[in-house]
């Protein structure tokens, strides 16, 4: 995806008219980064210079047999340097702030495709399952999720914004949305004008003449 594209703006973008101009965005896990077939995939995009790809991985150290120990233990921030990424990390999952800033420095990066190594807690908030890999590979049972229901709530009116008192916090999101879309239907427009009512009026001076 993120190659295409790369092949889509080298083909349609024209100075000034940066109509494909986008980020891809991939959560991966564990299980992904053990897999051959990401690292064939990384290796492409570091060797490419795929700078408008961005990898969130979900580091919790868990798989469904265990600990990641087990089985894979190389240092994966150093396996992405060597590939040619920028790599950043952020030690606390629920650290707003930090993955904010590095999302902001990923966006900036040009040359390289990004990973962030955010570290995370796989069932987080359950009491008895918390970093472990029953929460992993199946549910957590009636018991358990009386007891991690208050917490996780708990947690979710402490992140986001109005969550539990008034539903005002949202309109901004969707007028922002409004926003940016109005704005790349502009530029859309503009590019029409400028580049493919002037071909159409080529090519029918051309039949005419």
């Amino acid at each position: 995806m993120a190659i295409a594209q790369k092949y889509l703006a080298a083909h349609f973008n024209r100075p000034g008219h940066d109509i494909v101009d986008y980020k891809v965005y991939a959560i991966a896990g564990d299980g992904c980064l053990m897999e051959g077939i990401s690292s064939e995939a990384a290796s492409l995009a570091g060797h490419l210079q795929i700078d408008n790809l961005i990898y969130f991985y979900d580091d919790n150290h868990i798989s469904i047999e265990g600990s990641t120990q087990l089985a894979f233990t190389e240092d994966r921030a150093k396996r992405f340097e060597a590939y040619g990424w920028f790599v950043q990390k952020v030690d606390d999952g629920n650290d707003l702030a930090a993955i904010d800033a590095a999302i902001r420095a990923a966006q900036a990066e040009h040359g390289r495709p990004s990973i962030i190594m955010v570290h995370t807690h796989i069932g987080y908030g359950s009491p008895n399952k918390h970093d472990t890999a029953e929460a992993h590979g199946s549910p957590l049972g009636v018991e358990e999720v009386k007891l991690t229901k208050p917490k996780s709530w708990m947690a979710a009116r402490a992140c986001i914004p109005g969550t539990g008192r008034s539903p005002r916090a949202f309109p901004p999101s969707a007028r922002k949305g409004a926003e940016a879309e109005a704005a790349w239907q502009a530029k859309l427009a503009a590019y029409r004008q400028a580049f493919l009512n002037s071909r159409r009026n080529g090519i029918a001076t051309r039949v005419v003449n």
